[in-house]
């Protein structure tokens, strides 16, 4: 039988792929915008941009720009902080999201940063053989609890500190569904996959189809130092 402390923290974690303990932000190396997502990434990436300042001063070394919005509160638990707009370099080498820039937690953006450039755009590229033009998402703040919008514990969303993912659409015409094509077994669904799986790497929550039937159209990633991969 597992040890009463190990069994309480991975309860604790509540994970169904736990994370390694060394991948929970004591790994002080830097991370790049430019390097392939590792088992290191989130780790690295938690350290990076813990900070509000440190955070912005990443996402302009990456060459983005990161606008900040006013803060916002809602309610009685919906408040964001140090949030912003993520704004593309130009030129512009990573799809665009859609809607436009969202209101955003900045560890958020960073982590939606490398995962566009580092899983999104050469998954697309070796299993559909096109580039990724537009990330179709469904949002990212909405004053609301996990399940039950009034009832449940607060959401990251009504933090702006996660973005739910719907679809994909390519430079060649054709678009992806996280609703049409998780249960396929074509390329499409290969890449949402791969995608989901290299998003575990760099996202504290990562959540798809695979998780429970309130995320059949979308994948749900989420900053911080949570621990759970489905």
């Amino acid at each position: 039988m597992p040890r009463p402390r190990l069994a309480a923290l991975t309860l604790l974690l509540g994970c169904v792929a736990c994370q390694p303990l060394a991948d929970l932000g004591f790994d002080r190396r830097p991370v790049y915008i430019s390097e392939p997502i590792d088992g290191s990434t989130r780790g690295r990436l938690l350290n990076a941009v813990g900070e509000p300042q440190a955070c912005k001063a990443w996402l302009a070394t990456a060459g983005l720009s990161f606008r900040p919005v006013a803060d916002r509160t809602e309610g009685s638990y919906c408040q964001v902080t140090g949030a912003g707009n993520l704004v593309d370099a130009t030129p512009r080498i990573d799809a665009s999201l859609s809607p436009a820039r969202p209101m955003m937690a900045c560890d958020l953006a960073a982590a939606v940063a490398i995962w566009r450039r580092q899983s999104v755009g050469p998954a697309a590229r070796e299993l559909l053989g096109s580039e990724v033009r537009q990330i179709d998402h469904l949002g990212v703040y909405a004053c609301r609890g996990v399940g039950d919008p009034i009832t449940g514990r607060p959401s990251a969303h009504a933090r702006a500190e996660a973005i739910d993912i719907a679809g994909f659409r390519l430079t060649n015409g054709r678009r992806i569904t996280v609703d049409k094509d998780w249960d396929g077994q074509g390329a499409e669904a290969a890449f949402l996959r791969r995608v989901r799986d290299d998003a575990c790497r760099v996202f504290g929550v990562t959540l798809s189809p695979d998780y429970n039937a309130a995320h059949a159209n979308h994948l749900h990633l989420e900053a911080g130092r949570g621990a759970l991969c489905s």
